[in-house]
Formats: structure tokens, sequence, C-alpha cells
């Protein structure tokens, strides 16, 4: 019981000085962008000449992390946290993974990209619902040439894969190729 009773105590120990980084990192009306820096270096040099191991293993990483925090001040459009931060790249790919339920995004963001990539992104350029106003400068935009050739070398590879269609696509290749000499 008592063993339970102090690692308890010394996890709770640890949890409060991870509290205090996390303090130092999320902005807050009462701590400046600065205030919030010079609190998260203090604490770096403090733990980095102290004896704890662990504390030691604490300011390596806020080393490591260090570089990257501050950048931007307030006012940059960053994102907030980690969590936000998946989101951001996530964004564009997450509508691909609910469409066919794999975990990577498939071929389709690289070969319709150029336009796609686009349409994902709009809700996050254009508040409240497009209507048709919105979309009236886009209605004589044409695909890419080379947006419309990836498609179709997709179209092919995709019939080679099938045993079914392989015959008649060589048949096919065939033939355009000789019309062509």
């Amino acid at each position: 019981m008592k063993v339970e009773e102090s690692a308890r105590r010394a996890l709770c120990a640890r949890l409060e000085d991870l509290q205090a980084v996390d303090n130092t990192l999320r902005p807050s009306e009462e701590a400046t962008g600065e205030a919030r820096e010079a609190q998260f270096n203090a604490l770096w040099q403090e733990w980095e000449a102290g004896g704890d191991p662990i504390h030691r293993h604490f300011a390596q990483m806020m080393g490591r992390f260090e570089p990257g925090l501050f950048v931007g001040g307030e006012a940059a459009d960053f994102p907030v946290d980690n969590v936000d931060l998946e989101r951001w790249f996530k964004c564009p790919k997450g509508h691909e993974r609910r469409l066919h339920g794999r975990r990577h995004a498939g071929v389709r963001l690289v070969r319709q990209g150029p336009t796609l990539m686009l349409v994902l992104d709009a809700h996050l350029h254009h508040d409240g619902v497009l209507t048709v106003d919105d979309l009236a400068p886009y209605r004589h935009a044409h695909v890419p040439a080379s947006q419309r050739e990836a498609v179709e070398r997709g179209k092919i590879m995709r019939q080679a894969r099938s045993r079914k269609k392989r015959q008649k696509l060589l048949a096919d290749l065939e033939k355009r190729y000789l019309s062509l000499s």
C-alpha cells in the first residue's frame, strides 16, 4: 500500500511539471507571448541545471521543440495545438478517407489535385453556404490538360490491372498505334 502511495505522489509531481510546461504553451489573456516564452525558457534552464533525471529528460525535449514554438507571435494564424495541426494537414484528405474508408487518401488527390484541392478547401475560405452568385465566376473554368491526361492514364492503368479488360485494352492500344504509323 505504501509503495502505491509513493508512486502516486511521484506521478502527481510529474503531472504538475507537465501542466507547468503546458501553461507556458497555451495562449491566454493574462500572459503575452513574450511572457510565456520567458516562463518556458526559465523552466527549461532550471530543469536542465537540476539533478533530477526526469527533469533533465523534459529539458532535452523542451530544447528540441523550442526553435519553432513561439514563431510568429500572437497574431500568427498557426494551428494552436497538435490536434489543430492534424486537422489542418488532414483537411483535404479527410473527405477522401470517408469516401473509401482507408487510411491513405488514395491517388485521386494526385490525379485530380489541381481542381479537387480548391473544392475541398472552399469551406475554409468562405463563410456560410456557397450560392450561385459565388460560383458564377467559375462557370467557364476548364480542367487543366495535365489533370485530364493523368485521369486518362489512370483509366488505362486500371484496365491494365483487370484480367478481364486487359486483352481488350491491348487490342485497342495496338489499333491506335497502327493507325498513327
